[in-house]
């Protein structure tokens, strides 16, 4: 995980929805996020596994009830694609290499992330939420 907060620079794509804090939610993301890929013309994976795992975290440990959590995607620059998954639990932070080595209640769910992603971290705020994000490298093949 980078400790260094990263904000980035203004999309060449992007896609953001709100979804709600259920597994449904969660799965819908995971579709969401493909279907976007192909219109972008960018490789499915890792990126889908990546939203599939972020967003069950949103709903497994970031979830308060009555409030949504939020799924984007940006190009944020030529092959670097930007995952962020947003919930309403900003008390609720992961830490890496915290990730439960064994499965459990936990999974490898982070520790999928971590491998996976080139880079990802937490960005906490707005009161009450936390952002994680994750980046990936792509080939471009943007329209």
């Amino acid at each position: 995980m980078n400790h260094e907060i990263t904000v980035p620079r203004s999309p060449l794509h992007q896609f953001a929805v709100p979804l709600s804090a259920t597994r449904r939610g969660a799965r819908l993301a995971r579709l969401l996020a493909a279907e976007q890929l192909r219109a972008w013309r960018l490789p499915l994976d890792p990126a889908r596994l990546i939203v599939a795992e972020l967003a069950a975290n949103a709903v497994l440990h970031g979830r308060v009830p009555g409030r949504d959590f939020r799924l984007a995607l940006m190009v944020t620059a030529p092959g670097v694609l930007r995952i962020e998954v947003t919930d309403a639990r900003g008390e609720s932070v992961p830490v890496a290499g915290c990730a439960a080595p064994e499965p459990g209640e936990s999974g490898y769910g982070l520790l999928l992330v971590e491998e996976l992603a080139d880079r990802w971290g937490v960005v906490r705020g707005p009161v009450p939420c936390k952002t994680v994000w994750a980046e990936v490298a792509i080939r471009c093949g943007l329209r």
